[in-house]
């Protein structure tokens, strides 16, 4: 079995804001409660997904969109840090077992606000490939494009075999500042998370 994973990264420590900043924003978060109202433009949505096949490697076309609650948003003006993930699992399909999972892949994005500078910053905790954007809006928008994003090499897939993609995407609750954790894990205000999103591959 393949297995790719990645974790929080330095750069991501680093953009951390200082204590004052953090209790500004824990007292906002009280005073507007743990709510657990969802209101229907949030959350997370898979709209299309697919693999192509370039030399001996399949990439990952995917569109989706990313809604934020305003608890999050207030957050990430605030200075808070958000990291969405991208889970991606690819299996063989068998008839008389359990199907066997070939790899799985989490790519992990880092979503920031830069005071100074007014900008939205998303940073690949994979590649370490950043961008900035003037708003959030934009941001999410090409957070939502993922082209050509290599996933497995076709030699490791059996000919005449059917394999089974599944993707999703999600707030990582985890990565979060402690003090917000207990916040996060009660309001579905930061319970986002697409469905998973299934398709097949013939070799």
């Amino acid at each position: 079995m393949a297995f790719i994973t990645h974790v929080w990264s330095r750069q991501a420590e680093s953009a951390t804001p200082g204590p004052v900043r953090w209790l500004r924003y824990l007292l906002l978060a009280s005073a507007l409660g743990t709510s657990n109202t969802v209101f229907a433009d949030n959350g997370f949505v898979i709209r299309s997904a697919q693999l192509s096949l370039h030399g001996t490697v399949y990439h990952l076309d995917a569109r989706i969109n990313y809604r934020l609650s305003q608890e999050a948003v207030d957050a990430v003006k605030n200075g808070v840090p958000l990291i969405i993930a991208i889970d991606i699992r690819v299996d063989r399909k068998r008839r008389w077992w359990l199907d066997k999972e070939l790899a799985t892949l989490t790519q992990n994005y880092l979503l920031l606000y830069h005071a100074l500078t007014e900008k939205y910053v998303i940073h690949n905790l994979n590649s370490g490939i950043q961008e900035n954007y003037a708003n959030l809006d934009t941001a999410l928008w090409s957070l939502g494009r993922i082209d050509g994003l290599p996933l497995i090499d076709a030699n490791l897939l059996k000919p005449g075999a059917e394999y089974g993609i599944e993707l999703r995407a999600r707030l990582d609750i985890e990565s979060l500042p402690a003090p917000m954790r207990p916040l996060a894990y009660i309001s579905s205000d930061w319970q986002l998370q697409s469905d998973w999103y299934s398709w097949s591959l013939a070799r």
